[in-house]
């Protein structure tokens, strides 16, 4: 065997270890566990009470647009923490760039606010 595959070697052991503890696992929990279903597990929902109406009803659209501008923000800001560490290294340019980008995405959360999509009636 070539010393690079040499080197993939214990790569291979941790994996082939992690399935067989994971397949023993899955195993053993389905030859302990059984299967003893009763009409309250097989119900729809296992909340105590039917539901009240069908589940696919009209959804109000401004769930998925706080949903999609928390996960705009939220990645957006998660952009400060490489340039923090790496800001000794990067100078006046790299600050000034991410100033610019604050700016931007302080102007893009403002309009968002003034077009009214993080109200909620």
């Amino acid at each position: 065997m070539s010393p690079l595959l040499i080197e993939y070697l214990p790569i291979l052991i941790f994996l082939g270890l992690a399935v067989l503890i994971a397949g023993g696992a899955v195993g053993a929990s389905y030859i302990v566990g059984g299967e003893r279903p009763d009409p309250e597990k097989n119900a729809a929902y296992e909340c105590g009470f039917d539901p009240f109406e069908d589940s696919r009803g009209k959804f109000d659209v401004r769930f998925y647009l706080v949903a999609i501008l928390f996960i705009v923000f939220d990645l957006e800001v998660a952009f400060l923490f490489p340039w923090a560490v790496a800001l000794g290294d990067i100078g006046v340019f790299g600050f000034w760039s991410m100033i610019l980008f604050l700016a931007i995405l302080t102007v893009g959360f403002i309009y968002e606010w003034r077009k009214g999509a993080l109200e909620w009636e």
